[in-house]
């Protein structure tokens, strides 16, 4: 038995049944987390440009789009909010790094309006397509993808996954969704920063749904696709799969251990310490004006060579940008990252004044980064901050649900009233237990 065919015989031997309470009650949280985050995110350009395309395709009205009202086909509904959920840069992060929820939940949720499916089943589901890629990321062997975008790597695999158990498919049939949308993988990095960037995750997801939808049709593919020579893991990764973490799958759940990291500012994660780091010396600081300096050592990263970002989606991915406005204004929110925040004059100025010292010893990884910031006074006073972890990450400062619904509220109060709003928490917030009725009652809210 070839890797990939047992592999699928691990997956399809999960059911609701295997899942503890844990993986669970973890699941609806980044349920909440994913849909509050693509509910605001339907303010941005990106997913407003992407919904009028995806009306004037014309498909039938089976799967809501989030925020704008219409339905569309399920490909074209979990592209679209996939999308949504995306482009903030806000929604979950799984270890090693990846946005695994965002290519998984919207393709879950458009195939249970499809298929009327209840809330333990659809929760089960996204389970199992975050446990395919926390696998395949955790099995690589050896971190860092230079080239590729994680989620649009390992994503479709994980939409396939979850959408295999949705439909019922067997091991083999499993095993072709998964070749099929291994074959649409691959996201290039060069697109952050860019509208281009949030179909990553909607366009990933919605060809792992796509793989599994072909392959209850009869589709076929390779069934060697993990471990071919001309397959997946030689495609995209420096070193073989290792077989006994894959095979692993099921034995535990990695959306549990390790755990996943709530992001508390609508930035690419590997800001967020430096955004720590400055939100504590700011404390420190009786007049921001008087700054004559800001040095920060960071880890070696594309990151480190974003000085100055003109737009609110490039300023997501700067170390420069997202350190001078927490310095300047505390706590990042989405509001921060629209065009005229990234060019108002006094960040402008601040980020001139900030230099990167990138040192090779510090791994360019959410697990065991660090930063050291020094802010100079004009008077020659230096403020300096040592940080080590991350506010939401699972090895740091865990959000607390209390922290965390201030973050839901922020996110909803853009699209809902007060009422909207809490009927939408009390059913997203436990998605395992609701029947199907619940379920569309949530899709019509969020729809």
């Amino acid at each position: 038995m070839g890797l990939t065919t047992e592999l699928c015989e691990k997956i399809i031997g999960v059911t609701d049944a295997n899942i503890p309470d844990e993986a669970f009650a973890h699941a609806n949280r980044v349920t909440l987390d994913g849909l509050s985050v693509a509910l605001a995110g339907t303010t941005q350009k990106a997913p407003k440009a992407l919904a009028e395309y995806v009306r004037e395709q014309g498909c039938a009205p089976v799967a809501t789009t989030i925020g704008f009202g219409f339905k569309t086909s399920p490909f074209y509904a979990a592209y679209l909010n996939g999308a949504s959920m995306h482009v903030l840069d806000y929604e979950p992060m799984s270890t090693p790094a990846n946005h695994a929820t965002s290519p998984v939940l919207p393709g879950v949720l458009a195939l249970a309006e499809k298929l009327g499916t209840d809330g333990r089943t659809a929760a089960t589901a996204l389970v199992k397509g975050i446990e395919m890629e926390g696998r395949l990321r955790f099995a690589e062997g050896h971190p860092g993808r230079y080239v590729f975008h994680t989620p649009g790597v390992v994503g479709p695999m994980g939409s396939a996954v979850a959408a295999s158990h949705m439909l019922g498919l067997d091991a083999q049939q499993t095993g072709y969704a998964i070749a099929i949308a291994a074959t649409r993988s691959g996201t290039l990095s060069a697109n952050k920063g860019t509208m281009a960037k949030c179909t990553h995750c909607g366009y990933s997801g919605a060809n792992g749904l796509d793989a599994a939808l072909l392959a209850a049709h009869g589709f076929n593919a390779n069934g060697d696709v993990l471990e071919h020579e001309h397959g997946w893991a030689k495609a995209f990764l420096k070193d073989d799969l290792t077989p006994d973490i894959l095979l692993a799958y099921g034995e535990t759940f990695r959306i549990v251990d390790p755990g996943y990291n709530i992001k508390l500012f609508p930035a690419q994660y590997v800001t967020h310490w430096g955004i720590n780091a400055a939100l504590e010396a700011r404390e420190k600081i009786a007049d921001i004006t008087d700054i004559d300096s800001v040095t920060m050592t960071v880890a070696p990263s594309e990151h480190v060579e974003r000085p100055l970002p003109s737009t609110g989606l490039d300023g997501k991915f700067s170390i420069h940008y997202t350190v001078a406005a927490a310095l300047i204004d505390g706590p990042l929110g989405i509001d921060h990252f629209m065009d005229d925040a990234v060019n108002r004059d006094d960040i402008q100025s601040l980020m001139k004044k900030v230099t990167l010292e990138p040192n090779p010893s510090i791994p360019d990884t959410t697990t065991g980064r660090w930063v050291d910031l020094a802010v100079t006074l004009k008077d020659g006073t230096r403020v300096e901050v040592h940080c080590d972890k991350g506010l939401g990450h699972y090895q740091g400062e865990p959000t607390t649900p209390e922290r965390h619904r201030i973050k839901i509220h922020d996110c909803l109060q853009r699209v809902f009233d007060d009422a909207k709003e809490e009927e939408f928490v009390t059913l997203a917030s436990r998605m395992h237990e609701l029947s199907a009725a619940e379920i569309t009652r949530l899709l019509e809210i969020c729809g």
